[in-house]
């Protein structure tokens, strides 16, 4: 058990840093000191009190990166509800099944994502706030309307605080790190969406490593672009720096590189937590189209002339993240072979790490100088231990992980959380890799898309893909079995394929020669038998994870 109390964490970071700048919404003015977070939190504490919201209650949470969301799941976590958050990428019904299925009494949500629902097939919910502007838009039951506006909880507040919030009038729920803090659903890579439960320790855990590894510090700045309804950026983006007394930039919708280029020259962040899709895409539009062409093709050949070139494209890059960034963290899925291998060369300030959902997400992570290629990290010592199970003649099993991280189960899922779970209490994380003599874990792939030889080998697509990937006109791939075959999919870069006017014609000829080359790179019973060319992007959860499970059947 962690001996920092959560929410007593939370409460002294307000303190803390009571005058400065927590969050901001990108792109706006609207920024909020510690201590309008406080203020916020207090007025949602009037308005969960008035709802006859009581402790574990559930609230739900649907919407964009913005500074009401942010407030909204402190406010919750500090009453001592349970937030649920969720992806505003879900579907409707998909939304309305957890709301329903955590047993939710209020949603918060925003406004334009608020008019594909129909409160009528919600069961349990009382009222549904507005996040643009916390207005109630529907409410259900017995509870008075008219005491739940902005204006009604304004008028409380101030009779509770006529001079404002003082800093001793503070007062958050007594929960501790045994209790429960959130439900959290998969994205739903395969299909079928569960509900994490996590506990206050687990988020307390991920919270003080952030802040013992000066991943996160007073003063530091993060853009934050991933998702907060997703575990990773919520964890690091939010509420270790948070905790840590930083400032978030908020981006309230998923940017474009360009957009998020122009956000770090602006905001100039100390920390970048990204998936590797962001960065390879930042890697193949501005690094690729440098080194491809003479003279710096012919100098990166030549020892010693190379180090000038590499040492300019590193500044380059770092100029790119904002000029002031510590490290860039990656996480949510494995970083291309040649990315990672080019940002190793330039001493790029870089490193993976790994986790997942039911970590709430950290499993392990490792300082960028001592990163090596293709690992992800230490399991973090003191907090989380690894092992690999049924290893193969390489040293290849199934990574299974136990410590402070670990969820409580699947609410209301017995038969899944089960089987996740070994008889003697480690969580089977379901990827595929191996520990190192050093300590230093290696992913291969999941254990679900590894692909069975004719002789019995163990081929693992995303290897395959990743040589793939990085090969003319092609933007993203996926390698299946089929009829005994092994087929590549391919979206191509249509990008590319259009600034050299290219006809569907070339397109497969360029596959045809992309296949042979790639086949010249890869083991004899890991040979692709044909390319197969898709007309649009394969269809991703919110972090950018292919739903394979649409292509394999």
């Amino acid at each position: 058990m962690i001996k920092e109390n959560f929410i007593e964490t939370l409460h002294n970071a307000i303190l803390d840093n009571w005058n400065d700048v927590a969050f901001t919404d990108y792109g706006t003015t609207n920024s909020m000191t510690y201590a309008d977070v406080a203020t916020q939190i207090e007025k949602l504490h009037i308005l969960f009190h008035t709802c006859g919201i009581e402790k574990n209650d559930r609230i739900s949470l649907m919407g964009k990166n913005t500074s009401s969301w942010v407030t909204t799941y402190l406010a919750a976590v500090t009453y001592g509800a349970i937030i649920v958050p969720i992806l505003q990428d879900f579907r409707a019904n998909d939304a309305i099944h957890i709301i329903n299925h955590s047993e939710s009494k209020l949603l918060f949500i925003a406004d334009s994502l608020y008019e594909n629902m129909d409160i009528s097939q919600m069961e349990q919910v009382q009222v549904v706030f507005s996040l643009n502007d916390y207005e109630p838009l529907a409410s259900v039951g017995t509870i008075d309307h008219n005491k739940i506006t902005v204006s009604a909880v304004l008028e409380e507040f101030k009779r509770l605080h006529p001079k404002g919030l003082k800093q001793d009038e503070i007062k958050y729920t007594g929960k501790t790190n045994k209790d429960i803090a959130s439900f959290v659903y998969t994205s739903g890579t395969t299909g079928f969406s569960k509900g994490v439960i996590l506990s206050l320790n687990a988020l307390a855990g991920n919270v003080k490593f952030c802040c013992d590894a000066h991943v996160t510090y007073k003063g530091g700045r993060h853009v934050v672009f991933l998702p907060l309804a997703h575990s990773f950026g919520c964890a690091f983006d939010f509420l270790s720096n948070f905790c840590a007394g930083g400032h978030s930039w908020l981006m309230g919708k998923t940017p474009s590189p360009k957009v998020l280029l122009q956000a770090f020259a602006e905001v100039k962040p100390t920390c970048v937590l990204t998936v590797p899709l962001i960065l390879e895409k930042i890697y193949k539009n501005k690094i690729v189209p440098q080194i491809s062409k003479p003279p710096v093709s012919w100098v990166m050949r030549v020892p010693f002339l190379d180090e000038v070139v590499l040492s300019k494209l590193r500044q380059a890059l770092l100029d790119a993240f904002g000029g002031c960034v510590d490290q860039v963290i990656i996480g949510g899925a494995p970083l291309n072979n040649e990315v990672d291998a080019f940002l190793k060369r330039i001493r790029f300030p870089y490193t993976v790490g790994y986790g997942m959902t039911e970590c709430a997400p950290l499993i392990s992570y490792v300082n960028w100088k001592d990163y090596k290629l293709q690992s992800c990290g230490y399991a973090l010592d003191g907090l989380m231990e690894a092992r690999v199970a049924n290893k193969n003649e390489q040293g290849i099993g199934e990574l299974q992980v136990r410590g402070e991280h670990l969820m409580e189960g699947y609410y209301k899922n017995e038969e899944a959380t089960r089987l996740i779970f070994t008889k003697d209490g480690w969580l089977k994380t379901g990827d595929l890799g191996y520990i190192d003599e050093d300590g230093l874990i290696y992913i291969k792939g999941r254990d679900k898309n590894m692909i069975l030889g004719p002789s019995g080998q163990n081929i693992f697509p995303e290897e395959i893909e990743s040589i793939l990937n990085n090969m003319p006109y092609v933007m993203e791939s996926i390698v299946i079995q089929r009829d005994g075959q092994i087929v590549a999919l391919v979206c191509p870069d249509f990008t590319a394929v259009d600034a050299d006017h290219l006809t569907q014609e070339m397109v497969e000829a360029a596959m045809e020669t992309n296949r042979r080359n790639l086949n010249a790179q890869i083991a004899a019973y890991e040979q692709v038998a044909k390319i197969e060319v898709y007309p649009h992007e394969f269809e991703k959860t919110p972090k950018k994870s292919i739903k394979r499970y649409l292509y394999t059947r």
